[in-house]
C-alpha cells in the first residue's frame, strides 16, 4: 500500500507531476519535472537543468510508461542547458496549453536567478509551441495552477517568491491576456511560505492544496477567490517503505466523486523530511497516489490504497 507508481528510469528524479487524459483516447500522460539526482554538480545544480518527463498508461493508471522528454520548451534565445520545472496542463479552448517554471541555465544556488512562468500550447500533448512569457506580479514566480472559475474567469495561481512565498493570483478571459489579481494565500511574514498551489473542484467546493515543506495545506472555497484554511494532509508517512516522506508537490485528477492525487516523495530519507539531499541516493524521487473525497465539508485523504483505475472523462 502507498507503494511508488512510477520511477524515472534516465535520471531517477521524477517529481511535481502534472497528469491528464489524451483526448479521444483511454490514455493518461503524466508530466513531470526530471530531477538530475545523480549529477555530481556544485550545491543545488542537480535540481536544475531538469528536463520535463513523460509517462503514459494505458490501463487506468495501474502502471506507467517512460515516453522522453519534452522538446521545444526553450527560448531560441537561451542556448545550452535550461531549467524546466512544475508545468501545469490543462485542455480549454480547443488545445492542451502547458504553464512552465522556466529559469536560464543550470544554477548552483536558489536566489538571485529571475524564474517565470511560460505559456506552450499543443493539439496533441506531443508537440509543443512557446506562446511567451506569463506577465505576473513578480519576476521569481514558479508553480503554475490553472482552472477556469465560477465567475468566467480563468485564474492562474503561482508561487511568488518575490512576495513571501505566498501564492499570488492573476486572471484571463482566454490564457493569453492576463490581470494581476493580488495575493490568494499569504506567504511570510504575516503568513506561512508555501509553493507548488493546486486548485480543483470537489463535492461542492473549490479547493487548492499547497506545500508547506511538512505535507499540503489545505484550503476551502465557494468561488475560487476566497479561502479558508482546513488543514494538512500527506503530513504523515505512508505504510509502504517507500512512501514514509511527506507528500510533496501534488496535483489532482477529479473522478465521479473522488479525486486521485498525485504526489512526490524522496523514499531514502525515510521519515526525516529535513534531510539533506547530497547524494543521489537520498535525492532520488518517486511518484505516489492517494485518494480524496470529501466528508463533512472537509477534504479528506486516504494515503494507504491501491488499485488506480481513472475513468476517461465524458
Amino acid at each position: 500500500m502507498s507503494r511508488p507508481i512510477y520511477e524515472d528510469p534516465t535520471l531517477d528524479g521524477a517529481a511535481d507531476p502534472v497528469v491528464i487524459n489524451r483526448r479521444g483516447t483511454t490514455e493518461w500522460w503524466m508530466f513531470y519535472t526530471n530531477r538530475r539526482a545523480a549529477h555530481q554538480g556544485p550545491g543545488v545544480e542537480w535540481v536544475h537543468g531538469s528536463p520535463i518527463g513523460i509517462a503514459v498508461s494505458t490501463d487506468s493508471g495501474g502502471t506507467w510508461q517512460f515516453r522522453g522528454n519534452v522538446a521545444g520548451l526553450d527560448d531560441p534565445a537561451d542556448p545550452g542547458l535550461n531549467t524546466h520545472w512544475a508545468p501545469e496542463i490543462v485542455w480549454e479552448r480547443g488545445a492542451y496549453h502547458m504553464f512552465l517554471s522556466y529559469i536560464t541555465g543550470t544554477p548552483d544556488r536558489w536566489p538571485g536567478f529571475p524564474r517565470h512562468i511560460v505559456h506552450c500550447t499543443s493539439p496533441d500533448l506531443e508537440t509543443w509551441t512557446r506562446s511567451g512569457i506569463v506577465p505576473l506580479a513578480s519576476d521569481y514566480v514558479i508553480d503554475a495552477a490553472v482552472a477556469l472559475c465560477p465567475d468566467g474567469l480563468y485564474r492562474i495561481w503561482y508561487k511568488d517568491e518575490a512576495h513571501g512565498s505566498g501564492t499570488g493570483v492573476a486572471t484571463s478571459p482566454d490564457l493569453y491576456s492576463w490581470t494581476d489579481a493580488g495575493v490568494a494565500i499569504t506567504g511570510k511574514p504575516d503568513g506561512i511560505p508555501h509553493e507548488g498551489p493546486n486548485v480543483f473542484e470537489l463535492g461542492g467546493h473549490w479547493w487548492m492544496i499547497v506545500d508547506e515543506w511538512r505535507g499540503q495545506a489545505v484550503f476551502r472555497s465557494a468561488d475560487a477567490v476566497n479561502w479558508q484554511r482546513q488543514g494538512l494532509i500527506l503530513d504523515e508517512p505512508g505504510i509502504d517503505p517507500a512512501d514514509r516522506q511527506i507528500g510533496r508537490h501534488a496535483d489532482v485528477v477529479v473522478q465521479d466523486g473522488w479525486a486521485a492525487l498525485f504526489y512526490f516523495t524522496h523514499p531514502n530519507t525515510g521519515t526525516d523530511h529535513t534531510a539533506d539531499l547530497d547524494t543521489p541516493h537520498a535525492r532520488r524521487s518517486t511518484i505516489h497516489w492517494a485518494r480524496l473525497t470529501v466528508v463533512d465539508d472537509c477534504l479528506v485523504c486516504e494515503r494507504d490504497v491501491d488499485g488506480l483505475r481513472l475513468a476517461v472523462p465524458v
